[in-house]
């Protein structure tokens, strides 16, 4: 053979290997993007008896690709995510049932894997209190450490000083300007440790408001303090000059700072300031 030849075959050969060696090296990478490929996972959360949960605050860790505005179940009682394959910590929470905390395994395929969650009836460790429906007109006021619950009713914002506060609605798309007086006034009236006294153990202090129908958002007393924290929160009783309407009011918080408007509450009914 001559040596022209020789040299041929050896180039053959090795071009040959290159090639099985690029196509081990594609499909070795191909497998792995599908094992790192989202995968759709459909959360399914029912009660004992076997009905669909609406509603259920579903959370997971590592987060879903892409995940939805609101994490909650439909009128099925499900949610489709995107999660990576691999192990996820999942918790659903529903008011009136206990929470579900256990870890899932994502797999890698194309069919939607289905996890089910049966959450059960939360039981209370002490008597039941039943409260009274909030009044109308009126937002409860607590100061810790003092336990008593302070009536606010309007005309008593009425003799405060007034704030203004004008935010843009995204929703409409328009700006609204808000009436009331600054959270931190009203508060301070009624003993929370803020301006000169907002050191110590008040660092730790926090507020918590809540809405007729249940929604809640926390503030730290520092971010209600404007001595403390620049922006404004506002108890508001008009919007545009006109007492708010009874979607909103006839009270309503609202924040200036926030990027989102989740914390601004309607219909509020009692503010609490816990910590001391």
């Amino acid at each position: 053979m001559g040596l022209r030849k020789r040299v041929v075959r050896v180039v053959v050969w090795m071009a040959a290997g290159m090639l099985v060696v690029c196509g081990v090296g594609v499909a070795a990478r191909a497998r792995q993007a599908a094992e790192k490929k989202a995968q759709p996972v459909v959360i399914v959360v029912k009660d004992p008896s076997g009905a669909a949960v609406r509603g259920a605050q579903v959370r997971v860790a590592p987060v879903a690709e892409k995940a939805p505005e609101k994490m909650e179940t439909n009128e099925k009682g499900e949610l489709t995510l995107l999660l990576s394959p691999g192990e996820h910590g999942l918790v659903v929470q529903s008011q009136g049932f206990k929470s579900f905390i256990a870890p899932i395994e994502v797999k890698a395929g194309a069919e939607a894997q289905r996890v089910s969650v049966v959450l059960q009836i939360g039981t209370g460790g002490g008597p039941v209190v039943v409260e009274a429906a909030p009044e109308k007109g009126v937002v409860l006021l607590t100061v810790a450490p003092f336990p008593e619950k302070f009536r606010i009713v309007a005309e008593e914002l009425k003799g405060m000083p007034r704030k203004t506060l004008t935010l843009h609605n995204t929703h409409s798309n328009a700006d609204e300007t808000y009436e009331g007086v600054l959270l931190a006034d009203l508060l301070m009236k009624y003993g929370a440790p803020m301006g000169k006294e907002f050191r110590g153990t008040a660092v730790g202090c926090y507020v918590l408001a809540t809405g007729s129908d249940g929604y809640k958002a926390v503030f730290s007393l520092a971010e209600v303090d404007p001595s403390f924290h620049p922006g404004d929160v506002v108890l508001a009783d008009t919007m545009d000059g006109k007492p708010l309407d009874t979607h909103s009011g006839p009270f309503k918080l609202v924040v200036a700072e926030d990027k989102r408007p989740a914390r601004s509450v309607r219909n509020l009914v009692a503010v609490e300031v816990k910590g001391e």
